[in-house]
């Protein structure tokens, strides 16, 4: 199994705020199990990193695979902004999360389920 990382949990764990999420984490990390994220979860990461997190955000993503935005997964998402914009208010940066952890068949860590409607996600945590 892997896990994607959302953006969100991202933040957590870099800024050690919710024991839960970083207890969950340090499991996490030292199992088998593939750790990635998608270039999105490293873009807003990165626009919110404040000038003395920019080291450990490095490091921590140094540590991850990320999966790189390609045709299918592009495909995917606008499939998926066409169904759930509308109804749930679905954004292009978590259309594309989704359809990153759907492709490759990642379950996707993230404390804000309600963002991703689709039935065919798997949720870690």
């Amino acid at each position: 199994m892997s896990v994607l990382l959302d953006s969100d949990v991202v933040i957590e764990i870099l800024r050690s705020r919710d024991q839960a999420i970083l207890s969950q984490w340090q499991s996490l990390a030292s199992t088998s199990e593939v750790i990635l994220f998608s270039p999105i979860t490293a873009a807003e990461v990165w626009g919110g990193a404040r000038s003395n997190e920019q080291g450990a955000t490095s490091r921590f993503f140094s540590h991850i695979a990320c999966v790189p935005a390609d045709y299918v997964i592009g495909q995917l998402a606008g499939g998926f902004l066409r169904q759930f914009s509308k109804s749930h208010g679905l954004k292009i940066a978590d259309a594309l999360i989704a359809a990153t952890a759907v492709q490759q068949k990642a379950a996707l860590w993230t404390r804000n389920r309600k963002h991703y409607p689709m039935p065919e996600l798997s949720f870690y945590a």
